[in-house]
């Protein structure tokens, strides 16, 4: 397929009305905040916080935007290049009244076109894979104040010994995945100091993210039948919650949490 034909079928299957459009859940990411900024941290919303800057890199249709704009003080730049997804973004955030709190910019994260050294947090739930992990964690470096904090997942190997079919999927859709203790290092190198890091509960992909998904591609399925590109690019998807069914015991999301160096 051509790319734009790809990212065509991609942004009918991930429409902005899904709940998510990546593994995770609000219970993860209010234990990141919690994590990365315990209570009592200035940063936190409360009575004579300190106002901040905060970047949600790739924040898709912004489950995680709005968790951060009830937990945390400042003002919430969630940069996008996907114009639907901010826009139901902004819809939801004001149903929640944290609207005024954030501001959409579309633009998208390989060139974010924003001024270095310039947030205090940076927020990337499952978005730094599509410029490359490492090479995102040395975009977000630049962006962060010095000594500014970073929360970050990433799909990794949990455990060594998957079966072949599920390496083949990998090698096919995501040859960049790599193990914890890997990413670690990476993380370190590219900068940054650790300060946690936890694995997501299997619910986050199957509760909040893959069982809403099935039944938007069982409705596609009903309009697309006689469209075998579609279709083709409907059973890949199917095959890849499949795998996940199946083998979810050696890979998953790691919340990573990190302070620029």
């Amino acid at each position: 397929m051509e790319q734009q034909e790809i990212m065509q079928y991609l942004y009918e299957v991930f429409d902005a009305s899904l709940p998510r459009l990546g593994p995770g859940d609000t219970a993860s990411t209010i234990k990141a905040i919690n994590m990365l900024l315990p209570t009592g941290h200035p940063y936190r919303a409360a009575e004579n916080a300190v106002d901040i800057k905060i970047l949600d890199i790739g924040c898709g249709n912004g489950a995680q935007t709005i968790q951060l704009a009830k937990h945390l003080q400042g003002t919430i730049t969630a940069l996008d290049n996907h114009r639907p997804f901010l826009t139901e973004l902004m819809r939801r955030a004001k149903a929640e009244g944290v609207g005024d709190r954030i501001r959409p910019y579309e633009k998208d994260m390989h060139d974010p076109g924003l001024t270095p050294d310039s947030f205090q947090i940076i927020w990337a739930e499952g978005s730094l894979y599509s410029i490359d992990f490492n090479n995102g964690l040395t975009v977000c470096r630049d962006l962060l104040a010095p000594e500014g904090l970073m929360a970050v997942t990433e799909l990794c190997w949990l455990k060594e010994g998957a079966p072949e079919e599920c390496l083949r999927f990998f090698a096919e859709e995501y040859p960049a995945i790599k193990d914890v203790e890997t990413n670690l290092a990476n993380i370190k190198n590219a900068g940054y100091d650790i300060t946690g890091y936890f694995t997501l509960p299997e619910s986050a992909w199957l509760d909040n993210y893959y069982t809403p998904l099935e039944k938007r591609l069982a409705l596609l399925e009903d309009t697309f039948r006689k469209d075998p590109r579609r279709m083709e690019f409907i059973n890949k998807v199917y095959r890849e919650i499949d795998i996940y069914r199946r083998h979810s015991e050696f890979y998953g999301y790691v919340f990573y949490l990190m302070q620029r160096r």
